[in-house]
């Protein structure tokens, strides 16, 4: 995906996506993509609120709608009378979020192609799925050859974030040795996120 296209989503929606890497999306032109982009925003219906906080998980995460319907099922499974909360932390606890929360990436999709070319450990073995759910104090690392990659030095040195309080950096001392300490919820997305309307979509689509 491309800088100019990332950048239009993010306007479209108003705000800036963490994951999305490079920031400075609404820096020169803070209103949305096309001829009537300047004009005064109308008022959102009930339907277009839903669709725009689903929006911000999909493309924030870097997720295709069908996988965002899976973590939904899961999460449901986990908790039926709050699930949101569950999704949340089921999307903050991908393995390919977390190397990004910890500062080992730029983006979440810089994140995946560190996984997916196997430059990260969990509890001491090679995990090539950006999509594996981390547990509580799972141990999480990069190589020694990712650790001397010019990108990820350049990474941990500016962060696209703050470290989350559910991740902690392990007790040696080594920046590139994270914990995943407690389980995250909605209080830890990095955006301005309301999952109400999240629910009442999928719970109106019987999902």
């Amino acid at each position: 995906m491309s800088h100019r296209t990332k950048f239009k989503m993010q306007r479209a929606l108003g705000l800036e996506l963490p994951g999305l890497g490079k920031p400075g999306a609404l820096d020169t032109r803070s209103y949305p993509p096309g001829q009537h982009g300047q004009s005064k925003n109308k008022k959102l219906s009930e339907f277009g609120s839903q669709l725009r906080e689903k929006q911000k998980l999909l493309f924030h995460y870097g997720l295709r709608e069908e996988q965002l319907r899976r973590f939904v099922r899961d999460a449901r499974t986990l908790q039926q009378s709050n699930w949101i909360e569950s999704l949340v932390g089921l999307l903050e606890r991908r393995l390919d979020n977390v190397v990004f929360r910890l500062g080992f990436a730029r983006s979440i999709a810089s994140a995946r192609q560190l996984v997916n070319h196997g430059h990260v450990m969990v509890n001491g073995r090679i995990l090539t799925i950006g999509s594996a759910v981390l547990r509580l104090g799972d141990f999480i690392k990069l190589t020694a050859y990712a650790s001397d990659m010019k990108a990820t030095i350049e990474s941990r040195q500016s962060p696209r974030l703050t470290l989350p309080s559910y991740l902690q950096f392990a007790t040696d001392g080594a920046t590139d040795h994270g914990v995943l300490r407690m389980l995250p919820n909605s209080q830890h997305v990095p955006f301005e996120f309301d999952p109400r309307p999240v629910a009442e979509y999928y719970a109106k689509q019987g999902v």
